[in-house]
């Protein structure tokens, strides 16, 4: 599994790249706080969103707390053949920590 730092995908982010961000975190806690440009897909609802992510455009950045559920999800779609999901190492915790020290923190 792919799986990059926050200051990483910020420098990829700030250089343009396309990349789509994918919070897997519940509704309770993107409420809360959530990366610019995120799309919520909910980990307790995959079954529901995982066959759209082959339509989303560039490469996928799968986020949660602290990078545990996204490693899951991330796994899932490999082995249904996603190519190459970015597993955000440490969550939206170490971005909060390493790139945007705003960012409300639980």
């Amino acid at each position: 599994m792919n799986q990059l730092q926050p200051n990483e995908i910020q420098a990829r982010i700030a250089a343009g790249e396309s990349l789509t961000l994918v919070d897997v975190r519940e509704l309770d806690e993107w409420e809360y706080c959530r990366l610019p440009g995120a799309l919520l897909r909910p980990l307790s609802e995959i079954a529901s969103w995982e066959s759209e992510l082959a339509a989303l455009p560039g490469e996928l950045v799968i986020y949660c707390h602290h990078g545990v559920r996204s490693a899951r999800v991330c796994a899932r779609l490999i082995a249904l053949g996603h190519p190459g999901p970015i597993n955000l190492a440490g969550g939206i915790d170490r971005w909060s920590m390493t790139v945007d020290p705003n960012l409300p923190r639980y």
